[in-house]
């Protein structure tokens, strides 16, 4: 509570609708990560209330197990850990991102613990309750009391700045233990509550991404994505953190691909690209530039010798000629079949006879 500025996020905005907006910059990793050489007996544990990632080492010689409760230092104090198993290439972090952990969890940290959650439901209504006596403009979004000390944290958001001083006065007299409020950002409110995505999976900040990475319009771009906020913004309103999982293998394949500022030029007239498929390195054009009716594949690298052709003055006699380029069949791992597995089969009718009406 003494320094304030430590306590807002950068990542409030209040401005209109904007790509800009959707952006977040969390810092990259540094020349000096990517040089340093982990420890070997490295473990990811994840912060039960906040879903948050923390790599880990234990103690000289001591192994851990997953599912085992551990202790460990937080960017808030000492709190319970789940460990989620050993990590064998760490990916996105920072050599400062790595901390020893205190001790192995006891039957009396778990017991306090499972104390706790009874003790956070009563403490997020007395927050409020405290909220509007002091008519402050706050949303809480979790209470978690901490394991290895005597501390509690409240998590809110705000669209502006709140001074918040004679809240915590009342919050420490009432449970007398270190009292701290906290100011999240979206992306961190929407890690804390939890959700599903578009996807209609969980969402992965509160499923298994440990920290941030920085995410922006570019991303999108390479991946020839329509430029649209409702369809690029997540659950928290900032850009999707699944926008960065395949910009590598999309920047990999366009590297690939001919950049066409011209049509092509054949015996029988100018071919147009109309479209490109970026994964199969597949380019698609047309004598109709006006049109996606008839449309012609190509290998991306044999785009690349018409276009050198092109400029030697010479022309390819048609494209129509060309047989489709080979492209590597799709195999999903997910499992899907058809999406018409779950539609009941059409039964039949079966034509009533036409009663005889004179009995025979």
């Amino acid at each position: 509570e003494d320094n304030m500025s430590d306590i807002f996020e950068k990542d409030i905005d209040t401005e209109s609708e904007d790509l800009s907006s959707l952006e977040d910059n969390y810092e990259s990793d540094s020349e000096e990560s990517k040089s340093f050489v982990f420890p070997s007996n490295l473990y990811k544990v994840k912060l039960v209330y906040s879903f948050e990632g923390i790599y880990v080492t234990p103690p000289e010689g001591k192994k851990l197990n997953a599912g085992e409760s551990v202790i460990v230092p937080t960017r808030y104090g000492l709190d319970l850990a789940l460990v989620m198993g050993e990590s064998k290439v760490p990916v996105g972090i920072k050599p400062s991102d790595v901390v020893q952990i205190e001790r192995v969890a006891t039957e009396e940290d778990l017991e306090k613990a499972e104390k706790y959650k009874q003790t956070e439901k009563d403490a997020f209504n007395t927050f409020r309750e405290k909220v509007s006596q002091h008519h402050l403009d706050m949303k809480l979004v979790a209470v978690h009391f901490l394991v290895g000390e005597p501390k509690a944290l409240f998590f809110f958001s705000s669209d502006n700045r709140v001074d918040f001083r004679e809240l915590v006065k009342d919050l420490v007299s009432i449970f007398k233990m270190r009292i701290e409020l906290r100011q999240i950002g979206v992306r961190d409110e929407s890690r804390i509550t939890g959700g599903l995505g578009v996807c209609g999976r969980e969402l992965c900040c509160s499923n298994y991404i440990p920290t941030f990475q920085s995410i922006t319009t570019s991303a999108a771009r390479v991946q020839d994505l329509s430029l649209n906020p409702q369809k690029l913004a997540g659950q928290c309103g900032k850009l999707k953190c699944c926008l960065n999982y395949e910009t590598a293998a999309y920047m990999d394949a366009q590297s690939r691909i001919p950049k066409v500022s011209n049509p092509l030029e054949f015996e029988d007239g100018l071919a147009y690209l109309m479209k490109t498929d970026i994964l199969k390195e597949v380019m698609y054009f047309s004598y109709d530039p006006t049109s996606l009716a008839n449309l012609y594949p190509l290998d991306a690298s044999d785009v690349r010798e018409i276009i050198k052709m092109n400029r030697n003055g010479v022309r390819p006699e048609s494209l129509k000629s060309d047989p489709e380029p080979y492209v590597p069949e799709f195999v999903t791992a997910v499992g899907d079949d058809s999406i018409t597995r779950f539609d009941e089969a059409r039964k039949k009718k079966k034509k009533r006879k036409p009663e005889n009406r004179s009995g025979k």
